[in-house]
């Protein structure tokens, strides 16, 4: 028999006179006759949708679940998402289109979820997923940036949005306390709990070694919001040992406290 879980189909988009494509990870566990939930994973800048399947290492997280994970592909490797970064930018790039007609193409295709899909993303890619959150609040049930902040300076969503974040205090390309371009994961993480309404002061979260989390739980229409800080952590991705930049850290994995963030949220 074909095993599933190992292929990636290259699809194709046409948006805004441009062939844009994404890497799609259908696993094995998915029963194809049943609504899925769907995951996009959005590369960082210089990167593209093979190395974030590496990078993010989702898929067996993917295969054990039961969700497909799809993983786009920028334009000259880069999202325009506000503060961040590149070619996209430069080419005022509509991203969160090409994000939409993308998920409508996938929902033509596949038996998806339309209440269930997430969005989560490296670095620029990070960025993109506050952008969704900002732009595209009807389409995604949750987002979990990670090594990122968001760089809008605009972000009014329809509705209140479930996030979840990752940063390291290390981060030397996202600095954790902001500067230059870019504000302060902290920041980032109050400005989400003032636009879901939250009205509780943050309280631990999850914790184990050099990672800890905080979050608002008290949020409108029964959001929540998750800053989960890594000290001593680079510009990685938590949970796989491999970092290009910086000290990676296992003290959490991304991946499973993501996909339990993303599991309790669906679209109202």
């Amino acid at each position: 028999t074909h095993d599933r879980s190992v292929d990636h189909t290259l699809n194709q988009v046409l948006h805004a006179g441009l062939k844009r494509t994404a890497l799609v990870h259908i696993p094995a566990s998915v029963d194809l006759q049943a609504a899925a939930p769907l995951v996009l994973n959005f590369h960082g800048l210089t990167s593209n949708a093979e190395q974030q399947v590496f990078f993010s290492g989702m898929n067996p997280k993917a295969d054990a679940e039961g969700f497909i994970v799809v993983y786009p592909n920028g334009v000259q490797s880069s999202w325009n998402a506000g503060a961040c970064c590149g070619a996209a930018i430069d080419q005022q790039i509509d991203d969160v289109g090409f994000v939409r007609a993308l998920v409508a193409q996938l929902a033509n295709t596949l038996c998806i979820d339309e209440r269930r899909i997430y969005a989560t993303g490296m670095s620029n890619g990070g960025f993109m997923s506050h952008r969704l959150a900002c732009e595209a609040a009807e389409l995604f049930a949750a987002v979990a940036p990670v090594s990122a902040v968001n760089g809008m300076d605009s972000c009014t969503p329809s509705r209140p949005v479930p996030v979840m974040m990752f940063n390291g205090t290390l981060d030397p390309l996202v600095a954790y306390n902001g500067g230059g371009l870019f504000g302060s994961a902290e920041q980032t993480f109050i400005d989400w709990g003032t636009r879901d309404v939250c009205g509780d002061a943050p309280t631990p979260g999850k914790s184990n070694g050099a990672a800890s989390c905080v979050q608002h739980e008290l949020c409108d229409a029964d959001t929540s919001v998750v800053f989960c800080t890594f000290t001593g952590m680079g510009h990685c991705w938590p949970g796989n040992a491999f970092c290009p930049f910086g000290a990676a850290s296992t003290d959490l994995s991304a991946n499973d406290e993501m996909w339990a963030f993303f599991s309790k949220y669906t679209l109202p």
